[in-house]
């Protein structure tokens, strides 16, 4: 018998919370569903697909990408046009590239955090799904 999940979210603690909500709003367009600052701490709920991103204060932050060792998730972001992607992701001041993959094609950049954030080209992954 499974569980029956209503909705599943994510939740990312962040020690620069600011930067990163405002990096996930503005550069991803994620609609922000409600924010809480509750005795001084701060958090923010945005819209991830059918669920949900909560960004909260309490991670720790690197000036670099984190590794997998020192944060084991990735958030991907699937797109339809990964070059007019990946212009959008250079005019936030991100230098970036389109990285070539057997199983596709991807834009690997990091959140304000160090946080791996993954674009990836939307019709590669419908081709893996249908293989």
């Amino acid at each position: 018998m499974n569980i029956n999940v209503a909705r599943y979210g994510v939740i990312l603690n962040t020690e620069r919370y600011v930067e990163c909500v405002a990096f996930y709003r503005g550069l991803f367009g994620l609609r922000q569903l409600f924010e809480r600052d509750e005795e001084g701490f701060k958090l923010t709920c945005l819209e991830f697909g059918d669920g949900y991103l909560m960004v909260e204060q309490g991670g720790k932050a690197k000036s670099s990408v984190k590794t997998p060792e020192e944060s084991s998730f990735k958030l991907r972001f699937n797109v339809d046009d990964l070059e007019e992607t990946l212009s959008r992701v250079r005019a936030w001041g991100i230098d970036a590239a389109i990285t070539e993959n057997a199983w596709g094609r991807t834009i690997n950049i990091a959140d304000p955090d160090g946080n791996r954030v993954g674009i990836r080209d939307e019709t590669g992954f419908v081709q893996q799904i249908d293989s």
